[in-house]
């Protein structure tokens, strides 16, 4: 199914999308953070993108803001300290790392490699 493109959306209208949509955790307000556990940034209600059917079914779609990440509210933890702290320190290391591939992505989607991928960061900050 092809997605219409993100389309801005008022502060109340996005968080009312983002409490409806997401059936995993709470959203109190936009500011609130998400860890993803595919892309590994830390993203907040702000930045998620709404996107609605081109089919006409008036259905909409949360998705991580990430570029080439297509991760849903299924895929994103509640950051405790210690992701956030490994988070910050992974993204000031982020210019030495070498970006990820399509083929990573798509490797990536398996819930063993989230997991993987997940525990390299705790392993990286020790």
């Amino acid at each position: 199914m092809k997605l219409s493109p993100p389309a801005p959306l008022a502060d109340a209208d996005k968080l009312n999308a983002l409490r409806g949509l997401d059936q995993f955790r709470e959203w109190r307000s936009l500011d609130d953070k998400r860890y993803c556990l595919v892309c590994g940034k830390i993203i907040t209600g702000r930045q998620i993108q709404v996107a609605g059917s081109t089919g006409g079914n008036g259905s909409l779609r949360l998705n991580c803001p990430t570029e080439q990440c297509n991760s849903i509210p299924m895929d994103w933890a509640l950051p405790t300290d210690e992701i956030l702290a490994v988070a910050n320190a992974a993204s000031s290391k982020e210019s030495s790392v070498i970006p990820p591939t399509v083929a990573d992505h798509e490797a990536a989607q398996d819930p063993t490699s989230q997991l993987s991928t997940f525990a390299v960061h705790f392993e990286q900050s020790s």
